[in-house]
């Protein structure tokens, strides 16, 4: 990965994660000095315009951040900091049902999707199902992948209507097999 330079109000940090969509920045993770990443951290939450470039490219326009969830630490260094910008959407326990997913790799991400999903949705969905919930997500475009570096990330609006009857179709394929036959009679979940 290319390192990302962050800078406004000559202020600069590296930014080594991100995720966006068009002009929309929907996670943005800074390292730099406490003052820095405080500064900008403070212009982004305002919404204030901001430059990024790599080693190799222009500068360009980073796009401007709504007003979101917050988080800065210091790190173990007493000169380096570390701040993220992350929106309610990517909170675990948020009552909204779309949702946003921030994962490490591309593997991390079915298990994930599940977890959010089955916590937004009244269907009955099963962890075995991880991986057809993710295709099936990704297949109707109820997943889109993000522009994103440092970090997988996904925006998802699932559809539980259309959920619930391609749940219901697979389980007459038998391609799924249904819970009540999982649990009575002692098939593989």
């Amino acid at each position: 990965m290319q390192l990302l330079t962050i800078r406004a109000a000559g202020f600069t940090a590296t930014v080594d994660a991100c995720a966006r969509d068009g002009g929309q920045v929907w996670f943005l993770s800074l390292l730099g000095n406490q003052q820095s990443v405080r500064a900008l951290w403070a212009r982004l939450v305002k919404g204030e315009p901001t430059s990024a470039k790599t080693s190799s490219a222009a500068a360009r326009h980073a796009g401007s951040l709504l007003r979101r969830g917050a988080a800065q630490r210091r790190l173990p260094s007493d000169a380096a900091s570390h701040g993220q910008l992350v929106p309610e959407l990517a909170a675990y326990g948020c009552a909204r049902r779309d949702f946003l997913l921030f994962a490490r790799s591309e593997d991390e991400a079915p298990p994930l999707h599940y977890r959010f999903l089955n916590r937004r949705l009244d269907l009955p969905l099963h962890p075995s199902r991880a991986a057809w919930l993710w295709e099936r997500g990704l297949n109707e475009g109820q997943v889109e992948a993000l522009e994103s570096a440092g970090v997988h990330a996904y925006r998802c609006r699932p559809d539980p209507s259309a959920l619930q009857e391609d749940i219901s179709e697979a389980v007459r394929r038998r391609a799924l097999a249904s819970l009540w036959t999982m649990r009575y009679t002692g098939l593989p979940i």
